[in-house]
């Protein structure tokens, strides 16, 4: 099962890569069209889609990082809770 995980998610990840591409193409294509627009505001535009970019995938990242931190201390806690249920069940109360 965790190998069709993968493949989805591999699968995933490439449909998203393919359409942020297609965003930035269809963007640049825009600004290279736009008739009055100076260059130096079409540079501006496009380092600022650049940077929201970036910014979003740090704020995902910090995202996932942090719920993966959540459940690796849920995991400790369960298992800790589960040792002492295991501890309390198993002793002699004599």
């Amino acid at each position: 099962m965790s190998n069709q995980t993968n493949t989805d998610n591999g699968l995933i990840m490439s449909f998203n890569a393919l359409g942020v591409l297609a965003a930035y193409a269809l963007l640049a294509i825009s600004l290279y069209m736009s008739p009055d627009v100076p260059l130096s505001t079409k540079g501006f535009w496009g380092i600022g889609v650049l940077m929201l970019t970036l910014s979003l995938v740090n704020f995902v990242k910090y995202r996932f990082d942090q719920r993966l931190n959540d459940d690796r201390i849920r995991q400790l806690e369960d298992a800790r809770n589960e040792k002492l249920l295991e501890d309390f069940v198993t002793t002699d109360p004599a």
